[in-house]
């Protein structure tokens, strides 16, 4: 639940941040958005069209709050990734030590 939104979002907010210099904010949302899909589509083809969509609010959670303060740039998207792989990870959880 805290791993990979942690490190996902430090990966995604320096890549924005680098984006930003040469793109509109639009654009580097689409572009963060689109590759974080490519590169979960590594492990599984459908996962990455799928997974565009969270990260393409996560990308522009991260650029509208980096105007105001950049910790919490990355920290609301941060918490945003974490609370959305909570259910999954409690329905592993459950599941795990039900069986």
């Amino acid at each position: 639940v805290a791993f990979a939104p942690i490190v996902e979002t430090l990966i995604m907010g320096v890549v924005l941040l680098v984006l930003l210099l040469f793109v509109p904010p639009a654009a580097a949302i689409l572009v963060s958005a689109i590759g974080w899909g490519i590169a979960h589509s590594l492990v599984a083809p459908i996962w990455g069209f799928v997974i565009w969509w969270p990260f393409l609010v996560f990308s522009t959670l991260f650029v509208a709050w980096y105007r105001r303060s950049i910790a919490l740039a990355f920290g609301i998207p941060m918490c945003a990734h974490a609370l959305q792989n909570l259910l999954p990870a409690l329905l592993l959880a459950v599941g795990t030590t039900a069986a």
